[in-house]
């Protein structure tokens, strides 16, 4: 984790593949303009959007300013905005053009010759998955893709998801990485992993003395990790159906929580040591149960309802999906972790659409003290403590305790202590791509997934796909939209002596 204070950054230039998209707009130029106002880009900073189409440079100024008027957190500061635009810049070409890759390399150089000394170079691909290999390789090919003697120069490259859809194509996608770049210059940018209460995560765990000694099988009954969603496909039904629930989302944001969540302490700070520990909490997860009566795995698909008192069409009623189609838009799975911190304690997770209420939390439920004072009789319920990990909306965390109630008798009820980031810290904190962005530019490794991370995470989840595949419709549980998943995810837990906590 950087001490930014600490950090120079050198001339950069970013290259943003696929600069008409949303991501550019909505988030990547606000957020660079952000860094801009808080002076966290270098004197000498350098944007050009790379796009098939022709350009100008003013129309795509003018494009990027209007999205700041939308978007940024911030209002634009004319004054910093005057600094930026003369150096943001298009540059027309596909991304299997070699041509046009040498003329991007000349334009890099040209800027290095004004600033009088080398550059680092950002390539941001903000481009669907097949955009990938040619961009890479035309990197390579042109010479762009360089790494420095002085490695506070190297070329880096950002990558967004998806790694893959399994785990032969997350090879590949490594494969063809590496042969252009080494790891050190890869970023690949899972936006979860900017949340600010997920980068308090390891502060609240190894900060904290009272939590530590209490992190493990003695003291923990359960883990749950919910990250669910009240929107459906909406014009995203195409590349939902090829996706679902399990790559979309658990494969890659979940994962990455649950890597976090159940990790050894790192020997330090740094990025690797940090990413070593989750590679491992990754490797320690046992193989998954699909198709037996002990199934760890459940999967359903949102017929109509209502959500927020609207009345919601079924996924099969989308435009754009199938109607032969078995994509799952929920997965609840049980997961074990076999290893000594956490042997015997099940991680119940879930993620979907079209649920009761949009809500990403990590809640760890602790086993209930022995029922010898309390607990014993219906007047004294003992509820469990619970630590919630509130990631969106309304960041922040809570820990329920049981209390006493006021008066002659004695009856329990549980009592939160909370804070919340809003209320705390003030709700203009700087967002998810802010934080990861500036990482990228200092070579901070620390909030992006290595490859071996993905690897891993398919290498748990491919069989589960290879098995749903197989077995087409068979075993999709429905669940009507508005509420919180088929009831055989209920089930999934009250058969191991829990039940949801997010309700």
């Amino acid at each position: 984790m950087t001490n930014f204070s600490k950090r120079t950054i050198p001339p950069t230039v970013m290259v943003i593949f696929g600069a008409s998209g949303d991501l550019t707009s909505r988030k990547l130029v606000p957020a660079l303009f952000n860094l801009s106002i808080d002076k966290l880009l270098p004197e000498n900073f350098f944007l050009i959007g790379y796009g098939r189409k022709s350009v100008e440079n003013e129309e795509f100024r003018n494009t990027l300013k209007k999205s700041l008027n939308s978007y940024s957190r911030r209002p634009v500061d004319e004054k910093v905005w005057s600094k930026l635009e003369p150096n943001v810049s298009f540059h027309s070409g596909a991304y299997d053009d070699e041509k046009s890759f040498d003329s991007l390399k000349s334009k890099i150089e040209e800027i290095e010759s004004s600033v009088g000394e080398p550059v680092q170079s950002i390539f941001y691909l903000s481009t669907p998955p097949s955009g990938f290999l040619p961009i890479l390789e035309n990197l390579g090919n042109s010479g762009l893709a360089r790494l420095h003697h002085n490695t506070s120069s190297a070329s880096k490259v950002i990558i967004e998801k998806p790694f893959g859809r399994d785990l032969e194509s997350a090879r590949e996608l490594n494969q063809m990485i590496n042969r252009r770049f080494a790891e050190s210059q890869v970023f690949r940018i899972d936006h979860y992993l900017g949340k600010e209460t997920v980068q308090s995560l390891l502060v609240q765990r190894f900060a904290n003395t009272i939590f530590e000694p209490v992190w493990n099988r003695n003291y923990v009954s359960c883990v749950q990790i919910t990250v669910s969603e009240e929107l459906g496909v909406g014009s995203r039904a195409g590349y939902y159906d090829r996706s679902g629930a399990l790559r979309d989302m658990i494969q890659n944001h979940v994962m990455q929580l649950l890597a976090l969540t159940t990790m050894e302490p790192p020997s330090s700070l740094d990025p690797e040591a940090i990413r070593d520990e989750k590679v491992k909490a990754l490797q320690a997860i046992k193989p998954l149960t699909v198709d037996t009566s002990h199934a760890e795995v459940v999967r359903g698909v949102y017929t109509e309802g209502l959500v927020g008192g609207e009345k919601a069409i079924g996924y099969l009623e989308e435009d754009g999906v199938p109607n032969n189609s078995f994509t799952e838009t929920y997965t609840a799975l049980c997961l074990q972790l076999d290893n000594w911190r956490w042997k015997g304690v099940p991680f119940y997770i879930r993620s979907g659409k079209r649920l009761k209420q949009k809500v990403s939390e990590i809640v760890v439920q602790f086993t209930r003290p022995p029922a010898i004072l309390f607990g014993q009789n219906s007047q004294v319920p003992l509820s469990p403590n619970l630590l919630k990990i509130r990631i969106q909306p309304d960041e922040g965390v809570s820990l329920s305790l049981n209390s006493k109630t006021p008066g002659l008798e004695t009856k329990l009820q549980p009592v939160n202590l909370s804070f919340g980031y809003d209320t705390t810290f003030g709700s203009n904190t700087p967002e998810a791509y802010e934080r990861l962005i500036l990482d990228a530019l200092v070579g901070d490794g620390t909030l992006f997934i290595r490859g071996d991370e993905a690897e891993q995470s398919w290498g748990l989840l491919s069989p589960v796909l290879q098995s749903w595949n197989s077995q087409g419709t068979a075993g999709l549980e429905k669940y009507s939209a508005g509420t919180w998943g088929p009831l055989a995810a209920d089930k999934l837990l009250l058969h191991r002596g829990h039940e949801w906590l997010t309700n």
